[in-house]
């Protein structure tokens, strides 16, 4: 059953029933609406409670629904709202918890509402790329204001209800603990009687020189937004409501949302809205799997990344003591969390006292004894596999039983890690992204042996970290970095064929990244990389690679760090400057190797850097690595700054259409380097079929 219906005297009562958030899906809205007709039938029945069951009023659209026939099937949500707004009986709303999108726009077709404190109140659409499309552009501001109601619909932003106390959207809120049902039931009956019923759609927006607000309005929302085109259309539905009768406002704010739900933009958003909700799950593991309590955690390495590392379980109230081999090398790494804490006092983004509780939690210590009942121990040191090795077997001879083994590797093949130990069924790779207490992103790399509980545990405790968790396989790089690999190779070549760093950069920030790769290795550091490839000339002597990154390692430039990197650094200054060293270097390299350097547009290096990803991506999909292509797109979405409104890597080749992209490949693969552009065969077989990554 999706909505319950009870008498209560002479007040009928309608419960929205439709787990967990009573989603307005169609078998809701159907039950809804016989409902309403059951109580106006019924001549005992004085008045109408519409509340929600469990843990919210409703939280709007059924998303299971999106983009399928039911979310048009009659009733629509726009039918319901009009059989509650022309109910010839009073109808009242009982919010509580959660009162949001369409959940709202229902709420605000009712003739009263009554609502506990702490419901979250909302028209969150603006974040999927469109606008409340059942009114709410046209009610809200008629309830609390035209500036109240377009802060609201412009930011998606929720605000809990007391703070609208005293607005017209609610007719009364309810004491802290009091009982809401009892409360609307109550209230229902004592407007049983008044007549004529009132209609939010009956009053006026009144707001002096509405004009000159809402063009302030255009211009600052435009200014912000960017590539999004929903905020300002929603600033010219919101303008409706002031401007137009309420019959065409509703028209004009429907032909709003349709054509933003048509824009690529929406799409992408909307992608990447069931993208990281599907990521957390595993085929092959149940979401009744049992996971392993982690109430206490561990990391081997105090520098950068396990001090980062270490901040993630402070801040969500884990105790974690840090492992390291020298006394001053921990020192280091703890005054460095301590000033990372103050920093974000400095802003205003923490409380001194919340620093502190979170700095609490954090200890250091020289002896792997002290860290042997951690539930979790992640290992973030020198990404070399002897010390790798070094770590994994002290780890396995000192941690209790049960207790994950955790690995910080970025590249190296987790099931050699693994095998260092006698519990290989234990370990796991949990690949944090630099800086690791601000990146979204969680690599969570599955072993051949690793356990189904521990990895449902590291998926559950991504969530608790609040990051994105994603799984992958293991292979060299995994998904993030084996894909960013050849997208750095393209960027490589391009340097020699002609391009200067600050015109690649340039080309891919316009086309949404927020960064270029170039500046992406002054920040992450060029040694790094080089690492990585004096590496690779061993294993995979046949892959070619650009030597002008290695030129540049030689002379020292690792990025910021070192003040110089690709671009020229000034002290205390994180702007890049084009640097005339390296860009007569990378001349005079072309002229080495005998190249002739040449004009390129922005379009082949958006095409050679993204399409290298895609290519790569495919196999990846194909190799099983990754579980889903929208797994692909969340790693670079929340990993590697690629734009949100193009959805991801493997959703914009789709966009963009597979046979483009496959006929792009094929005419790379005729210039320099073509060998770096075989197409993918699973890019070959979907182009071929008309299909694409995601369907």
């Amino acid at each position: 059953m999706s909505a319950e219906y009870q008498v209560n005297g002479s007040v009928a009562v309608i419960t929205l029933a439709n787990p967990p958030v009573n989603g307005l899906g169609l078998a809701t809205r159907t039950a809804a609406v016989a409902g309403i007709k059951q109580a106006l039938a019924d001549d005992a029945i004085k008045a109408i409670v519409i509340t929600g069951a469990g843990k919210a009023f409703s939280g709007g659209a059924d998303i299971k629904e999106f983009n399928s026939p039911k979310a048009l099937t009659e009733p629509t949500l726009h039918t319901l709202i009009n059989v509650v707004e022309q109910s010839t009986k009073p109808v009242v709303a009982a919010i509580h918890s959660v009162c949001m999108g369409g959940g709202l726009e229902l709420a605000l077709g009712c003739n009263y509402r009554v609502a506990a404190p702490g419901a979250q109140m909302a028209l969150p659409e603006v974040k999927l790329g469109i606008l409340p499309g059942a009114g709410g552009t046209q009610r809200l501001p008629r309830v609390l204001g035209l500036e109240m109601a377009l802060n609201m619909i412009v930011s998606g932003t929720p605000v809990a209800s007391e703070k609208l106390a005293g607005t017209a959207l609610f007719d009364e809120v309810t004491a802290p603990g009091a009982d809401l049902l009892a409360a609307a039931v109550a209230f229902a009956g004592k407007v049983a009687g008044i007549r004529p019923l009132p209609k939010v759609r009956e009053r006026t927006v009144d707001y002096p020189d509405h004009e000159a607000f809402l063009q302030f309005s255009r211009n600052t929302v435009k200014a912000m937004a960017g590539p999004f085109p929903a905020p300002l259309q929603c600033v010219e539905a919101v303008a409706a409501a002031v401007t137009m009768k309420f019959d065409d406002g509703l028209k004009f704010e429907r032909e709003l949302f349709m054509q933003l739900v048509q824009s690529p933009v929406s799409k992408a958003l909307r992608h990447a809205f069931f993208a990281e909700r599907v990521a957390s799950k595993v085929p092959d593991v149940p979401a009744d799997t049992p996971v392993r309590a982690i109430a206490s955690a561990a990391i081997v390495g105090a520098g950068t990344m396990g001090g980062g590392i270490a901040m993630n379980f402070a801040n969500a109230g884990i105790p974690v003591k840090l492992l390291e081999t020298q006394q001053a090398a921990l020192d280091k790494g703890l005054a460095t969390i301590r000033k990372n804490y103050e920093s974000t006092v400095k802003k205003g983004k923490l409380t001194q006292e919340k620093a502190e509780q979170r700095i609490a939690l954090v200890s250091g210590t020289l002896d792997y004894a002290d860290i042997a009942q951690a539930d979790i121990v992640v290992e973030a040191v020198f990404e070399e596999m002897g010390v790798k090795e070094a770590v994994f077997r002290q780890l396995d001879a000192v941690m209790k039983p049960g207790a994950i083994l955790a690995s910080n590797t970025s590249t190296l093949d987790l099931d050699q890690i693994a095998s260092f130990t006698k519990r290989p069924q234990d370990v796991i790779g949990t690949h944090f992204f630099s800086p690791a207490n601000v990146m979204k992103l969680l690599e969570i790399v599955r072993g051949k042996e690793t356990g189904k509980d521990v990895l449902a545990s590291a998926l559950a405790l991504s969530k608790k970290l609040k990051k994105t968790g994603v799984v992958s396989g293991v292979c060299d790089g995994f998904i993030g970095n084996r894909m960013i690999e050849q997208y750095s190779r393209q960027a490589g070549f391009l340097l020699e064929e002609g391009c200067l760093p600050e015109q690649v950069d340039k080309a891919v920030e316009q086309f949404g990244f927020a960064m270029g790769p170039f500046r992406m290795g002054d920040l992450a550091g060029n040694d790094i990389g080089w690492a990585i490839r004096k590496r690779r000339y061993v294993q995979k002597p046949d892959v070619t690679y650009s030597k002008t990154a290695d030129l540049l390692c030689e002379l020292g430039r690792y990025g910021q760090k070192t003040g110089a990197g690709w671009y020229d650094y000034k002290p205390g200054d994180r702007k890049a400057y084009p640097s005339e060293q390296v860009n007569a270097m990378l001349v005079q390299h072309s002229q080495d190797i005998g190249v002739e350097r040449r004009k390129i547009g922005d379009q082949e290096i958006v095409e050679r850097l993204v399409y290298a990803l895609v290519n790569e991506g495919a196999r990846i999909l194909e190799e099983g690595i990754a579980l889903r292509a929208s797994d692909i797109d969340m790693v670079y979405l929340t990993g590697y700054g690629f734009p949100l409104f193009r959805g991801g890597p493997m959703f914009y080749a789709d966009t963009v259409g597979l046979p483009n992209v496959q006929d792009a490949i094929a005419g790379y693969a005729s210039g320099r380097h073509g060998e770096a552009w075989t197409p993918a065969p699973l890019l070959v077989k979907l182009a071929a079929e008309g299909k694409g990554f995601n369907n």
